[in-house]
């Protein structure tokens, strides 16, 4: 956990004015924290692609509401959350690469290094009796294959797919589009306990936020950025779910629609998605047949010894001898690694984690990563 005076500088970040979090996003790559960033001359801060000389004066003039910022950790530390920030190990590394990740996330629970290899499943909160079947079916079959179920914890799709993550057990995360301290919809109390035992329930919106209607377009995007694919059951024509799917697409990520019944108001928007390209989704095999090939890892965790007795690395794969043979010792961001290799994203994210697993590679902060030879 961060101690109080990091916390307080990731809040002070996000509200120097005109920096959103895009440039939050750039500011922390660029000077590696929000500590050394405020230890910069305002002047360095126009080395930030975005940045210009408004922004610099405002940051001259800029004093941080103290009392707020120490009134928010103070609730934070009450309610036992946690606060991560970009440059937080445990944060995770597909949400890194999105343009415009939250700076930092508000955390009931846990997040752990297989939460990177996530599903979201998302679909209408006024679901039928086989929209829940099949998101009960898939979600059981991810979960107990190794894949963290994401959703938002709405009513209908997002929580059936919650629950039966939970029931195999396995791991599930909820976004939400309020404060972590507000429960939403209220009937969810007892889900919103079980999801932070068996994964983790976030949010970027600060302690106290309603969830006003224009927080869950933007919520969407952390939905679908945690995740190497969207599954899409059941959708209206207008639903919040098509917004998610776009974001994937927009982020490089897989997604798949279920199909349903001619004629149903809910199969609309998933027939949509199928229309423009989206994978087909008849069972958990559709799924597994797009991600599994990009994330085969290591039975074993332990390094198996040559005979001097020193760590031997495992075999790299094609895909991962590719990403190593562009890493070296100097540090690069994954974002150029993407582009460099014309990867997509979560495919190029995919492989830095198995590299990292076998030890053939180390992610530095700011999202860069090195080679170990």
């Amino acid at each position: 956990m961060l101690d109080r005076d990091e916390r307080y500088t990731w809040l002070a970040l996000k509200a120097v004015p005109g920096i959103g979090d895009v440039l939050c996003k750039r500011v922390i790559e660029r000077f590696g924290s929000p500590t050394a960033a405020f230890a910069a001359d305002p002047s360095e801060w126009t080395s930030v692609d975005g940045i210009g000389s408004k922004v610099v004066d405002s940051l001259r003039t800029y004093r941080p509401d103290d009392t707020a910022i120490a009134r928010e950790l103070d609730c934070v530390d009450e309610l036992e959350y946690d606060l991560i920030g970009l440059t937080d190990p445990r944060y995770p590394i597909l949400l890194k690469m999105i343009p415009d990740p939250p700076p930092y996330l508000y955390l009931k629970g846990d997040l752990r290094p297989g939460d990177n290899h996530a599903v979201a499943i998302v679909g209408a909160r006024r679901a039928s009796g086989y929209g829940r079947a099949v998101t009960e079916q898939l979600s059981r079959e991810l979960a107990v294959r190794g894949f963290t179920i994401v959703s938002g914890m709405a009513r209908g799709i997002d929580a059936w797919a919650h629950q039966a993550a939970i029931e195999v057990p396995g791991r599930t995360i909820a976004i939400l589009g309020c404060g972590l301290d507000i429960l939403y919809p209220r009937e969810h109390d007892e889900l919103r306990e079980a999801i932070s035992r068996h994964g983790a329930v976030l949010s970027e919106y600060p302690l106290g936020t309603p969830p006003d209607p224009v927080n869950f377009p933007k919520r969407n995007r952390v939905i679908s950025g945690l995740s190497l694919g969207v599954v899409v059951v059941e959708a209206a024509e207008n639903s919040g779910s098509l917004i998610t799917a776009r974001l994937a697409l927009d982020q490089g990520r897989e997604v798949f629609a279920v199909p349903g019944p001619i004629g149903s108001k809910t199969s609309v928007g998933t027939h949509a998605l199928i229309k423009q390209g989206a994978k087909l989704v008849e069972s958990v095999e559709d799924i597994l047949d797009e991600l599994l090939p990009q994330l085969e890892a290591p039975n074993d965790a332990t390094p198996a010894r040559d005979q001097a007795g020193k760590p031997h690395r495992p075999a790299l794969l094609p895909d991962e001898r590719v990403v190593y043979e562009s890493l070296s010792a100097e540090p690069r961001h994954i974002d150029e690694l993407t582009a460099a290799l014309r990867l997509p994203p979560a495919k190029t994210a995919g492989v830095l984690l198995q590299l990292e697993l076998k030890g053939a590679a180390r992610q530095l902060a700011g999202n860069l990563f090195i080679r170990i030879e």
